[in-house]
């Protein structure tokens, strides 16, 4: 195989996740480095495959699929699943410190899986997470699979929930089996859709049997892979599925000194005339922090469509106190 053909098929093997084509290849080039004369080079890239096969055994669970490229997934399970690698890192979150230590155990412990394994302990998996709308919890999803170097998978509601007698049931079932399948971080916005109180008065047979689906699925389920759920209405969960999940996260409003990191953190690519950071803080209270970004961004959009450096305090305090406005008027329509 000439040289050029062989790194384009090497490439091609990575491209969709083939170690075993990968490794083949990768052999076949350092034999012929070898029949070269070039011995050194060929034992190198021996030891690099081999390097390379022990750490995948290593660092992939029993029972865990690699993560697989965005064109998946197919089918029917394309209806229900988004995929996307995020790149928000922890350091992206302005979050209250006990939710962020949470989070950052559960990623150490994720990442010392096999240590723990040794003693019989499998890390935390199963988080939901109950606030505000635009606190961080989608935001939070996005974070994990980023710090772990896996696919977050978005459960579609639309696509997930249908009208048709077992029909949800079923495609719930698609989900976890997908999960066995390919380690990734599965996520249930809107969670309280499927997981309201099975005593509602409002509920519907349908429904309780989902919800009795997912319990019995979430229960069964032994993967690798992470589920995340999120809802802003905490209160209409049914009780049995808080013990099913490793920990609940809570997710408040910004405080003064989140706003002002948060601000900060917006206008970090500009360096921006002295501002009031406090008296900004003060304006943005009661606002979520999806708002306080999107004012941000909306100020920084008219500066630079006017040709200025950076936008100035009264451009922050303008885009503010629009948000408040806004979500006042929601708050009485």
């Amino acid at each position: 195989m000439a040289a050029a053909d062989s790194l384009k098929a090497l490439l091609h093997s990575h491209v969709r996740g083939d170690d075993e084509q990968f490794y083949s290849i990768a052999m076949q080039l350092a034999a012929s480095q070898a029949r070269q004369g070039h011995a050194k080079l060929a034992q190198e890239l021996l030891s690099l495959v081999e390097e390379g096969k022990e750490r995948s055994k290593q660092d992939t669970p029993h029972g865990v699929g690699r993560a697989i490229p965005l064109r998946r997934p197919k089918g029917e399970l394309g209806t229900i699943l988004t995929a996307e690698y995020p790149r928000t890192r922890m350091g992206d979150l302005v979050i209250e410190s006990s939710v962020r230590e949470k989070l950052a155990r559960t990623v150490q412990e994720q990442r010392n899986h096999s240590k723990l394994a040794r003693y019989g302990l499998t890390p935390r998996r199963k988080l939901l997470l109950v606030g505000p709308p635009g606190t961080g919890k989608t935001m939070t999803a996005s974070v994990l699979a980023a710090e772990l170097g896996i696919p977050l998978f978005s459960v579609r509601l639309d696509g997930l929930i249908t009208k048709f007698m077992g029909e949800t049931a079923a495609k719930l079932r698609q989900v976890f089996d997908a999960a066995a399948q390919v380690r990734g971080v599965y996520f249930f916005d809107e969670f309280d859709a499927i997981g309201s109180q099975r005593g509602l008065s409002n509920d519907v047979g349908e429904i309780r049997r989902v919800l009795n689906s997912f319990l019995q699925l979430l229960d069964l389920d032994h993967s690798s892979s992470l589920f995340v759920a999120a809802t802003n209405h905490p209160e209409i969960l049914d009780y049995a599925l808080f013990r099913r999940f490793d920990d609940v996260l809570e997710y408040s409003l910004p405080s003064s000194d989140q706003a002002v990191a948060m601000l900060k953190h917006r206008l970090a690519s500009f360096k921006a005339p002295r501002i009031q950071w406090a008296k900004l803080a003060d304006m943005a209270q009661g606002l979520s922090h999806a708002d306080i970004a999107k004012a941000a961004e909306d100020a920084i959009k008219d500066a630079l469509i006017n040709d200025r450096s950076a936008p100035a305090e009264k451009d922050l305090a303008r885009t503010i106190l629009e948000r408040k406005a806004s979500r006042a008027r929601l708050r009485t329509s």
